[in-house]
């Protein structure tokens, strides 16, 4: 199948060009200078200017395109069928398949190529025995010489360049495939990320609404002060969602950061929420005042595992009390909770619920392996349940 045309080509092509019209012009000065008024000079004469009109014709049929290729075949065979007319006439015109050389491999397939330039060699050794008029080995075996040199650094170069295309190629669908690869991960890991903020928020929250409503309406009957005191514990959850869900909208950070004072007065906020009738919410921190200063996904992570395991205790482990200890050594901090409820097996395989062995602990891991942390639960059936986060820390805070 014919080359397409390379415009990465065209200063080379231009080059034979010139040198095309410069071996033209030589040989036909000198055929002019040693044979004037002969029979054949007018023939010469025309020839010389038909075949340059046909070279300044081939750039213009350059292009992509099967089309252009074929246009360009068929005028490599003019110029060729011209050349020859013109080197039986004139054997000075040989050195003219220089730049025809070129065009024949720049132009045909590899094969065809090489059968041209082959032709076009003998027509070459031929015209110059001719001129000399008697046998010289030189002129016999130079232009073969020349033109397998020629036809071979050409042809390695294509070659080098085809495979420099290819991998080119390679490396841009390679690429692409990674950024969709990319984009696919990251669009997997927000949607993950967005679960868990979900579940650790709102879906918390709602849970205690729930039980708290649930609760005043038994009561609501045989005691409504106590029906009240949970209407408006739900109240207050509600309204503490509300500022979740518009933070959720907002950027995303928990809103008890937001509002200021750092883990600590998060933590605190979140045990005074949570501690009612049943649970007793307390928080040791020993951070050497340092909490402030911990990086902000640091403290949002941390954060969302007391909310979700107190959730867990308060839905699920039965226990009155909950403790939530904050600990900020040089190269790491620690979170445990510990209560003193039912407890479980932790070596039993997961149910799937939504409580502490469903989505909470998946969920509290994987924030975790973000920050390159790690989260250990410690429990037995009525022993209660230790749950550590530690995450470490890197650099001056």
């Amino acid at each position: 199948m014919p080359k397409p045309y390379d415009p990465d080509a065209r200063w080379l092509g231009a080059v034979m060009h010139a040198a095309f019209f410069l071996l033209l012009g030589g040989a036909l000065a000198r055929f002019l200078m040693n044979h004037p008024g002969e029979p054949r000079t007018p023939w010469i004469v025309a020839l010389s200017v038909v075949l340059a009109l046909l070279q300044l014709v081939g750039p213009v049929l350059g292009g992509p395109g099967a089309r252009s290729a074929r246009r360009r075949s068929a005028w490599l065979g003019l110029v060729v069928v011209v050349w020859m007319v013109l080197v039986v006439l004139a054997p000075s015109f040989s050195w003219c398949a220089v730049p025809l050389f070129y065009t024949g491999l720049r132009t045909l397939p590899a094969r065809a190529a090489l059968v041209l330039v082959t032709v076009l060699t003998a027509l070459v050794v031929a015209a110059q025995l001719r001129l000399a008029g008697r046998f010289d080995p030189n002129l016999l075996l130079a232009p073969p010489a020349v033109a397998a040199i020629a036809a071979g650094v050409f042809l390695h170069t294509e070659r080098q360049s085809d495979r420099q295309r290819a991998l080119i190629d390679d490396l841009i669908r390679t690429r692409r495939e990674l950024a969709a690869s990319e984009r696919r991960e990251g669009t997997f890991a927000e949607r993950q990320r967005l679960a868990m903020e979900i579940h650790d928020g709102l879906t918390q929250g709602l849970s205690s609404q729930r039980m708290l409503l649930q609760a005043a309406e038994r009561v609501w009957e045989d005691d409504p002060a106590k029906a009240r005191r949970h209407v408006r514990s739900a109240a207050s959850v509600a309204e503490h969602n509300l500022a979740e869900a518009r933070r959720f909208v907002h950027d995303l950070a928990p809103a008890d950061l937001v509002r200021g004072g750092g883990l600590e007065a998060a933590l605190r906020t979140l045990a005074e929420r949570e501690s009612g009738e049943h649970l007793a919410v307390r928080v040791h921190v020993d951070d050497g005042g340092r909490g402030p200063l911990l990086p902000d996904r640091v403290q949002s992570a941390l954060l969302r595992i007391a909310q979700g395991a107190l959730a867990n205790v308060r839905e699920h482990a039965s226990g009155g009390t909950a403790i939530l200890t904050l600990t900020v050594l040089d190269d790491e901090v620690l979170l445990d909770v510990r209560d003193d409820g039912r407890g479980f097996d932790a070596a039993a395989p997961p149910r799937r619920t939504t409580g502490l062995r469903g989505h909470g602990l998946p969920a509290m891991r994987a924030r975790l392996r973000q920050l390159g942390g790690t989260l250990t639960v410690e429990s037995a059936p009525g022993e209660g349940t230790v749950l550590s986060a530690a995450v470490p820390l890197e650099g001056p805070r």
